[in-house]
């Protein structure tokens, strides 16, 4: 099994490994291209291609943008991210349809023991360098979800249908469809509801 499966099934690997060092570098220099460009300048369509394969056209990230591969996320239609997004994708991420997302998310699939001793580097004598034991776990985000700004989402949670994230807040475990949720760790807030309509608030019309 190479380093990248292992990565990406959440097994202890390699992140030194070349493949996957190649790919960060790569991604690196792709988002500072990407952030420093106007944001109606044509070229940056194709940036945002290269960092995140796996999207519709109709993907939109204001930037600036920051991630470790962009191969391993995978979006739906009509997803929108404001100003400074992280997306950690040693796992796989996978976003549904109309979701929205403030200013400065953070989408985070990496992690690291909890012992201290076991996040130390090392050398790898069969390998002739110095690196660490890494693994992660995957993040799924469903259809029609609304996210506040500066929510980071944690290792592992699977975020179903029609949720809207207060800002702020810090998703550490699954989330039922249908709630809105908020808070450090986020809890259920209120039940979504037809009276939540903003058609009923005459005082936005």
């Amino acid at each position: 099994m190479s380093e990248k499966e292992k990565m990406l099934q959440g097994k202890i690997y390699d992140s030194l490994e070349k493949q996957l060092y190649d790919r960060r570098v790569l991604m690196s220099d792709v988002c500072i291209k990407y952030n420093n460009l106007p944001e109606a300048h044509p070229e940056r369509a194709k940036l945002l291609k290269e960092i995140f394969p796996h999207s519709d056209e109709s993907l939109f990230v204001r930037g600036p943008v920051f991630v470790d591969y962009g191969e391993n996320t995978y979006f739906g239609k009509t997803v929108y991210f404001n100003f400074n997004l992280v997306i950690l994708d040693v796992c796989p991420v996978h976003i549904g349809n109309n979701c929205f997302f403030g200013p400065n998310i953070s989408i985070l699939t990496a992690l690291h023991s909890l012992v201290a001793s076991e996040r130390e580097l090392y050398f790898d004598e069969e390998k002739g360098y110095v690196t660490d034991r890494e693994y992660g776990a995957p993040i799924t985000i469903g259809n029609d979800c609304w996210f506040g700004g500066n929510v980071t989402i944690l290792p592992g949670v699977t975020i179903h249908d029609n949720v809207v994230v207060g800002a702020g807040s810090v998703v550490t475990h699954d989330l039922e469809s249908g709630w809105v949720y908020a808070g450090n760790p986020a809890k259920k807030i209120k039940e979504i509801k037809k009276e939540d309509s903003i058609f009923l608030k005459k005082e936005l019309w």
